[in-house]
C-alpha cells in the first residue's frame, strides 16, 4: 500500500476509535445523568420575598438530592388567596396563616399545612430618619430602634409632613409622614401593616365586631390611600429601597428576612437601618399543599436541616431560631432576637372585613 494510503487508513482508524470512545463516554454519561431527568417537578406560587430562596443554587441542589425540582411563580399572598388560578399548581406558599386558611377554604383542600419559617414585620429606613423621629418622640433609639406605632398614628392623623418636624434639615420635604407599604388588596405584607395599625387604633386591643371594624378602618385607611401607587407584592418596594435611597420612600414596611438577607449578601449601603415597629406581628410563611407533590415539598422544607439552614441564610427564622441569630451575628446585623412586643392578627372574618373596608376607601 502506498505511503499516503497507509496514512489515510490510519487516520480513518483513529477517527473510528475516537467516535467509539465518544459513543462509549456518551453511553456512560447517559447511564449516570438520569438524575436530572428523574427529578419530580413541583409547581407552586409563592410570596415574592421567597423568590431568592428558591433561586439559590444551594437550595436547588438540596431539593434535587431529594428528587425535586421546584418551579415557582411569585404573587402577592392575598392575590393568590383571592384571584390566582391555583388549579395548575402543586402548592401555594403565602406569607401568612390567614392567607393560607383562605386558600384552604377556597380550594377545599385538607387541613395539612406547613410553616417552615417565619419573619416579623419590620421597617427599612435610614439613620437620618431615625434621628428625626427620635426627636419627634416616635422612635426609641438603640441597637434595634423601636418605632412607636401609636405616636406615628397620631402624626399621620394630624396630616404632619416631614418638613413640619422641628429642626429637620436632613429630609425637609413636603410629603406626609407615612410608612410605604404594598397594596393591601393583593399583598400580605400590607395586610400585616393593617393588622398592626388596626390593633393600635382600637386602643391596643384586638378588633372584634362591626363597630370596632368601622372605627379602625376610619382611622387607618388614610395610611394606605395617601401613599399613591403601591406595588402588588413585597419584592419591588424593598429593591427600590436598596437602589434609590430615602428620597422616594424614607420608611418601607418589610419582612425582617428581606433586610437580613440583603445584609448577608452585601446589598446594604451605609446609613441603612432596620427598625422594629412597636407592636409588630409575625408573618408565618405557610405551605399549603394542593396535591401529594406539594405535601412532600412542605414536609421537606420544614424538616430538612440543610434547607432550614439555607432559610436562615436568607434571613428567615426557621424552626430552630438559633440558626437565624447565628446568621445575623455573623453579618453584624442587629436584630430583635425575641420580638416580645408582637400581636396576633384578628380572626379570619374580621381580617377580611378590615381588608375590604380599606379596599373600599381607595374608591
Amino acid at each position: 500500500m502506498p505511503r499516503n494510503r497507509k496514512v489515510l487508513a490510519g487516520i480513518a482508524v483513529g477517527v473510528v476509535a475516537v467516535v467509539a470512545v465518544a459513543v462509549t463516554a456518551t453511553g456512560r454519561h447517559a447511564t449516570t445523568a438520569p438524575a436530572a431527568a428523574a427529578l419530580t417537578e413541583v409547581h407552586g406560587v409563592i410570596g415574592s420575598e421567597k423568590s431568592d430562596f428558591f433561586a439559590d443554587p444551594q437550595v436547588v441542589d438540596e431539593l434535587a438530592k431529594h428528587g425535586l425540582k421546584v418551579d415557582a411563580d411569585p404573587a402577592g399572598s392575598r392575590q393568590m388567596a383571592t384571584s390566582t388560578d391555583l388549579s395548575k399548581y402543586d402548592f401555594a406558599f403565602p406569607s401568612s396563616a390567614d392567607a393560607a386558611e383562605r386558600i384552604q377554604l377556597a380550594r377545599k383542600v385538607g387541613a395539612a399545612k406547613y410553616t417552615p419559617f417565619s419573619s416579623p414585620m419590620a421597617i427599612a429606613t435610614f439613620a437620618p430618619i431615625v434621628d428625626l423621629l427620635t426627636a419627634a418622640g416616635v422612635v426609641t433609639p438603640g441597637p434595634t430602634p423601636q418605632f412607636d406605632v401609636q405616636k406615628f398614628l397620631q402624626l399621620a392623623e394630624q396630616g404632619k409632613q416631614w418638613n413640619q418636624l422641628p429642626g429637620n434639615t436632613s429630609y425637609a420635604v413636603p410629603k406626609n409622614i407615612l410608612v410605604s407599604t404594598t397594596d393591601p388588596r393583593t399583598s400580605n405584607s400590607a395586610a400585616m401593616f393593617l393588622a398592626v395599625t388596626a390593633y393600635v387604633a382600637n386602643d391596643n386591643s384586638t378588633v372584634r365586631g362591626g363597630t370596632a371594624e368601622d372605627y379602625a378602618v376610619s382611622r387607618i385607611s388614610r395610611l394606605f390611600t395617601r401613599q399613591g401607587f403601591t406595588e402588588p407584592s413585597s419584592d419591588a418596594p424593598f429593591k427600590d429601597y436598596l437602589a434609590n435611597g430615602m428620597g422616594p420612600a424614607p420608611m418601607v414596611w418589610i419582612y425582617e428576612a428581606q433586610y437580613v438577607d440583603a445584609a448577608a449578601h452585601g446589598a446594604l449601603k451605609p446609613g441603612m437601618v432596620l427598625m422594629y415597629p412597636k407592636p409588630t406581628t409575625m408573618s408565618q410563611h405557610t405551605v399549603v399543599p394542593l396535591d401529594d407533590k406539594g405535601d412532600t415539598l412542605g414536609k421537606l422544607l420544614t424538616t430538612d436541616p440543610v434547607l432550614q439552614q439555607l432559610a436562615a441564610e436568607h434571613g428567615f427564622r426557621p424552626t430552630d431560631q438559633s440558626l437565624f441569630t447565628k446568621v445575623a451575628a455573623a453579618h453584624q446585623v442587629p436584630v430583635d432576637a425575641d420580638v416580645l412586643n408582637s400581636i396576633n392578627p384578628p380572626d379570619y372574618d374580621t381580617f377580611e372585613h378590615l381588608l375590604d373596608g380599606v379596599a373600599k376607601a381607595y374608591s
